[in-house]
């Protein structure tokens, strides 16, 4: 049954999405112009951290959450909030990644009011968005400040990240600046 909810859900999105034809969607623009970074930028790290696949396309999903290392989908906040306040009783915080941004509770424990207030889309990428210009500020270059949301400390992890960041966000560049295009 939630796995129904979670296809019907997902599926919404992705029709929202393509009828409006515009990507990246609205709040991931807003967020970006907010903390002056590139939409582009902001979608491609949602597409790395909670994309989730749907007819063969990644949509990013914001109710998403690591925990030890282990992903969760959940098809209603509601249903992703009571999982990441028993994730909480069970693990450490530097263990869990909330939401579209997949932001760790326990690198940043003063993001939110809430635990579950990660779960907002619009809260979440605000504080991806504003994470993500920091790091720019440290490095001037788009691929190493995503390298570094991921992991700070860098390394082979890092690199990883930042690949597979250059995939997604040369994807989110492609089709926000072909207008004819949309998701299908």
């Amino acid at each position: 049954m939630a796995a129904n909810r979670l296809i019907l859900a997902l599926t919404m999105v992705g029709a929202t999405a393509a009828h409006a034809g515009v990507l990246p969607p609205p709040a991931y623009q807003l967020a970006a112009a907010r903390a002056g970074i590139p939409a582009s930028v902001l979608f491609a790290i949602a597409l790395q951290e909670s994309g989730t696949p749907l007819r063969g396309h990644l949509i990013p999903w914001p109710w998403t959450l690591n925990v030890a290392g282990s992903p969760l989908r959940f098809a209603r906040r509601d249903e992703a909030c009571a999982a990441l306040r028993e994730a909480l009783r069970h693990h450490d915080p530097k263990r869990i990644d909330v939401g579209l941004g997949q932001t760790n509770l326990g690198y940043h424990p003063d993001r939110y009011p809430s635990a579950c207030d990660a779960l907002d889309p619009r809260t979440n990428l605000a504080v991806t968005a504003e994470l993500l210009r920091a790091h720019y500020a440290d490095t001037g270059d788009w691929v190493v400040a995503a390298g570094r949301y991921h992991r700070p400390a860098g390394g082979p992890p890092a690199a990883r990240y930042r690949r597979q960041f250059t995939r997604h966000w040369q994807g989110a560049q492609s089709v926000a600046t072909a207008p004819e295009r949309t998701l299908p």
